[in-house]
C-alpha cells in the first residue's frame, strides 16, 4: 500500500543514512585492497632481492670469487677418512672437512682443479693429517701409499696361516692384522694376529656382526673354528687404528653383504638344507674341486647326504690338521673328531674355508644326476666322477698310474 501522505513514515529516520553507509563501506575496502597490494609488493621485493643475493654468492662461489678458508702446511696429527663407492670430489672435500683434514672443503675443490687426478680415486681408507692445506690433502690423496691396502680374500682361505712347503701361507687373521696398521709419530703400530684371533674366539658373536642364520651354529662350535668360513671371496676394506672386534665385525658384516647377494640365506629354501649347511657345502666344494667341476662335487655331496653315506673328503681332515695336503693317512682317516668325514657321516661342524661366489652358486645349484665319487685325474686339477664304486676304483688306479697323485 502507497503512504504518499506520509502517515506510516518514522520523522526520525533519514533516509539518506544507508547510501551514506555504503559510501563508507566502500571506502574501508578499498583502502584494504590498497594495503594488500603494498604488502605483496613489499613481499616480492624482498623474496627477489634474496634471490639476487643468493645468484650472486653462486655466481661468486662459481667464479672463484669469493674466499675461504685454508690451512697452510702439510698437517698435524694423523687421520683416517673413508672414501666411499661413487664418491665425487665435492664428496671428498666434505668428508676431508668433517674429519679435520682442511679447513673448507672448498680448499680442497680449489685445489683439485690443478689435477685431474683426483677424479680417480679409488673407494677406500687413507692416511691423512689433520689440518692439511687444500693443495697438501690433493697431493696426500692421490698417492697410493696414502691409501691403505685392501684385504683380498681369495678361495678356500683358512681363519689361521698354514706351513706349506716350508713357507707360511698367511691367512685371514694375518691379513687383517697387516692391513690394521697405523703410523703416528713415526712408529707403526697394528693388530697382531694373535690379538684378532682372541677377539674372534671370546667375544659374542652377536657383536661380532655374526648374522642371525649362522648364530646357533657359531655358538656350537669350537671358539677357534667358529668363524671360519663366514668371511667369502672378496675384497675388504678394513680401517685401521681402531679395535680388533671392530675390525672383525666390520668385514663378518661386509661379508654377510656379500653372502647375501650370493644367495644365502634367501636362495637355500628349496635345498634341503639349513643356510649354514649350504655354506659348509659350498667351502668343501671349493677345497675339493676346480671351478668347472664345481656342480659336480655339489651333486656327490647332495647324492651321498640324502643315502647317509660317509663323504670321505680329505680335505676336513686336512682343515682339522692344519695341513695343506692332498692326501691323508690311515692314522688320520682313524682320527676320532668330527671333522674326519671316513668316520662320522654328514657334514662337518663348520665349514673348511672362505667360499667363492661360484662355489655358493654350486652347493645352491648341484648339477644333478647319480654321481657319487670322484677322484683327480688331471694334471690340471680335473676330476673323474663315477656312479659306482668300481668305475671310481679304476679312475683312481688310471690317475695313479698315470702320476696325477
Amino acid at each position: 500500500m502507497s503512504d504518499d501522505l506520509g502517515l506510516f513514515t518514522d520523522p526520525d529516520v533519514d533516509e539518506r543514512r544507508p547510501q551514506k553507509r555504503d559510501r563508507e563501506r566502500d571506502r574501508a575496502r578499498a583502502k584494504a585492497k590498497k594495503r594488500k597490494k603494498t604488502i605483496l609488493w613489499v613481499v616480492v621485493a624482498a623474496v627477489l632481492a634474496v634471490g639476487m643475493g643468493g645468484a650472486y654468492y653462486g655466481y661468486r662461489e662459481l667464479r672463484g670469487i669469493g674466499s675461504f678458508d685454508d690451512y697452510a702446511g702439510a698437517g698435524e696429527a694423523d687421520a683416517i677418512v673413508e672414501v666411499s663407492d661413487g664418491d665425487v670430489v665435492s664428496k671428498i672435500a666434505s668428508t676431508l672437512y668433517d674429519n679435520g683434514v682442511i679447513a673448507s672443503a672448498r680448499a680442497f675443490t680449489e685445489a683439485s682443479k690443478t689435477d685431474a687426478r683426483v677424479t680417480s680415486i679409488q673407494p677406500g681408507f687413507y692416511l691423512m693429517k689433520t689440518k692439511m692445506s687444500g693443495q697438501e690433502a690433493v697431493a696426500r690423496m692421490i698417492d697410493p701409499k696414502t691409501r691403505v691396502p685392501a684385504v683380498q680374500i681369495v678361495g678356500g682361505l683358512k681363519l689361521t696361516d698354514i706351513q706349506a712347503n716350508g713357507k707360511t701361507v698367511p691367512g685371514i687373521y694375518s691379513q687383517l692384522s697387516a692391513a690394521s696398521c697405523t703410523e703416528k709419530d713415526g712408529q707403526k703400530k697394528c693388530l697382531s694376529a694373535e690379538e684378532i684371533k682372541a677377539a674372534a674366539e671370546q667375544t659374542d658373536p652377536v657383536a661380532l656382526g655374526v648374522p642371525d642364520w649362522a648364530l646357533a651354529d657359531v655358538k656350537k662350535a669350537q671358539p677357534q673354528f667358529r668363524l671360519e668360513g663366514l668371511i667369502m671371496r672378496g675384497v675388504y676394506q678394513v680401517k685401521p687404528g681402531v679395535s680388533a672386534v671392530e675390525l672383525i665385525r666390520s668385514v663378518i658384516v661386509s661379508s654377510a653383504q656379500k653372502l647375501q647377494g650370493a644367495g644365502i640365506p634367501g636362495g637355500t629354501m628349496n635345498t634341503g638344507f639349513r643356510p649354514y649347511e649350504v655354506l659348509v657345502i659350498a667351502s668343501l666344494v671349493e677345497k675339493e674341486a676346480i671351478e668347472k667341476d664345481f656342480t659336480k662335487v655339489s651333486q656327490v655331496i647332495y647324492n651321498r647326504m640324502k643315502d647317509g653315506e660317509k663323504l670321505q673328503f680329505d680335505s676336513t681332515i686336512n682343515y682339522k690338521n692344519n695341513q695343506p695336503h692332498i692326501r691323508t693317512s690311515d692314522a688320520d682317516r682313524d682320527a676320532d673328531n668330527p671333522y674326519n668325514t671316513y668316520k662320522f657321516p654328514g657334514l662337518p661342524p663348520t665349514p673348511i674355508g672362505s667360499p667363492s661366489q661360484q662355489a655358493i652358486t654350486a652347493a645352491l645349484k648341484p648339477e644333478g644326476g647319480d654321481i657319487k665319487f670322484f677322484v683327480k685325474c688331471q694334471a690340471d686339477g680335473t676330476s673323474c666322477f663315477a656312479t659306482t664304486f668300481e668305475e671310481h676304483n679304476a679312475n683312481d688306479q688310471k690317475a695313479q698310474k698315470e702320476g696325477i697323485y
